[in-house]
Formats: C-alpha cells, structure tokens, sequence
C-alpha cells in the first residue's frame, strides 16, 4: 500500500519535470531552427522537413525494438486528423522563426489555450463560461499589445506564429483524446510517421531537400531534441492534469528568451513585457478556473 501511495504521489512531480523538459527541448530547437533559417539561409520547408526527418530516424531504433506493438492503435483517424493540423502549424510556425525574432514568437503562440477553449465550445460543444471567456478575450488583447498592429514597425510575419498557435490548439484537443487510450510513444511515433512524408512533399515543392554544413547539424540537433520533446509533452498530459501541468508550461517564454539572447542577441522591446504578462496571468485564470471546475465535479459525484 505504502508503495502505491509513493507512486501515486510522485505522478505530479513526474509529470511537472516532464513539463518543464519539454519546454527546454523546444526552446532549443526552436533557437537551431531560427539559426538555420534566419542567419543560415535554409527554406523554412526544408528545415521543418529535416527536423521531423531525422526525429523519426532517432525513433526508429526504438521502433524496431517494440515491433508491431508501437503502431498498435484504434484510433487511427484521430492519428490522420492530428497529423494534418500539426502539419499546417509546423510550417506556419518555422516560417515565422524564419522571420520574426524568437522571443515575440514564442510569446504569441502562447496564445494557442485560448485557441484552444474556442475550439472546445466550437467543436466539442462544451460549456466555456464567463471566466473563460474573459481569459480568452485578455489573452488575445495581451497579443495584440505585443503585435502593436496600429506601429509603423508592425510585420504582417508576426501573424504566423498566431496561426501556428490556432492550429497546435486542434492538435493539443487530438491529443488529449488519444492520450485517453494511446501509449505516449505510440501518439508521438503516429506522428513522426505521418509528418515526414507530407513535410517532404512541400520542402521539395519549395526548391529541394539538400541542407549541409552547420545547418545540417543544427537540425540533426534538433530532430533529437523536437522526439524528446513531444514523449515529454505527452508523458506529462498521462501523469497529471492539464490544469496541473499548465503554469510549468509557461516556463517556456523565459527559456526561450533566454535562449534567443545567449545565441542572436534578441531581446524584447518594451511593449512584449505588459502583453506577455497579460498572456500569462489569462493562462492562469483558465488554470484556477479549470481546477474549480474538477474540485465542484468531485464534490457532486
């Protein structure tokens, strides 16, 4: 008994570490897709390509160990759906590292939860509330703070990672259902599988595959580190709740800030810092709202 009871207690730390993890991950790959992109030239097509690529290389051993048990699934319409919208994100979003500067990026795709609590009223028909509704509305008010769409400096590119985050929003609801009756490894090697070959097709339509040099050891780097980072994401989402893990997410705008002003020397200007904050505390308050909701649902049953 006392067994179970240290497991069961230990799930929420597993799963805050895993969170955390994650977004370490992706801030590095995010810094070696802008390097690759931004300062070294390669099509944003091509580096998303290579990186999903060389992610399902760096998998396939651990494919091949598990055998026909990894591809096992009931859900194999839910892997299609989830591939095609990561697929539109991905490339929204490496287009835009390939244009705007990492931490205004970063900052606005953390607008995707809001996204996402439109897209579970939209499409799942559930109920979103007032407290929901007026995080939504402040997250995109602390987006358009740092977009500063009225400024002469104001760059239409800045739009991608907003559209990137509306489409990682579908895919984070995709994934919460498989997570539901999917193994971690499965649902990121269904998608690893799925990518590649529709990542190809739009690399070589947009004038070939060919990346070499530092380039190409950038995105070997962050093939590793994009298949840590999605067992990471969805390990977390397995042992813990989403409103748990959600404020451990957030450590990523500073990780990533941090890691765009170690390697190019990019720091934010003065309107990122009221939007950010804004973005964050909205965050927040769907977090507190959604452990409201799961304290009220278990006092009821």
């Amino acid at each position: 008994m006392d067994t179970r009871l240290s497991s069961l207690q230990a799930q929420p730390f597993l799963a805050a570490l895993a969170m955390v993890g994650a977004g370490a991950s992706f801030a590095l790959v995010n810094g070696a897709l802008q390097a690759s992109t931004m300062r070294l030239g390669v099509p944003s097509t091509s580096a998303a390509f290579w990186q999903y690529a060389l992610g399902l290389g760096f998998a396939l051993p651990w494919v091949l160990r598990r055998g026909r048990t990894a591809l096992k699934t009931q859900q194999l319409g839910l892997h299609l759906l989830r591939a095609f919208l990561a697929v539109i994100g991905i490339q929204l979003w490496v287009a835009g590292l390939a244009r705007v500067e990492i931490w205004q990026a970063i900052a606005l795709v953390m607008t995707s939860p809001f996204f996402v609590i439109l897209g579970a009223r939209i499409f799942l028909g559930e109920q979103v509330g007032w407290v929901r509704w007026f995080a939504t509305i402040a997250g995109f008010s602390g987006g358009m703070v740092i977009l500063e769409p009225w400024s002469q400096a104001f760059n239409w590119s800045a739009l991608l990672p907003v559209a990137a985050a509306a489409f990682w929003a579908g895919t984070s609801l995709v994934t919460k259902k498989l997570t539901q009756r999917e193994a971690a490894d499965s649902i990121t090697l269904y998608l690893l599988l799925l990518l590649t070959p529709v990542n190809a097709a739009l690399a070589f339509a947009d004038g070939g595959l060919v990346v070499s040099g530092p380039a190409l050891f950038l995105l070997v780097g962050a093939g590793l580190l994009t298949v840590l980072a999605n067992y990471l994401l969805t390990l977390a989402y397995q042992k813990a709740d989403a409103a748990f893990v959600q404020p451990f997410d957030h450590l990523k705008l500073p990780l990533n800030i941090a890691v765009g002003f170690i390697a190019f020397g990019f720091a934010p200007t003065g309107a990122f810092w009221p939007g950010a904050l804004v973005i964050v505390g909205a965050s927040l308050l769907v977090m507190l709202d959604e452990q409201r909701r799961g304290n009220a649902a278990a006092k009821t049953a």
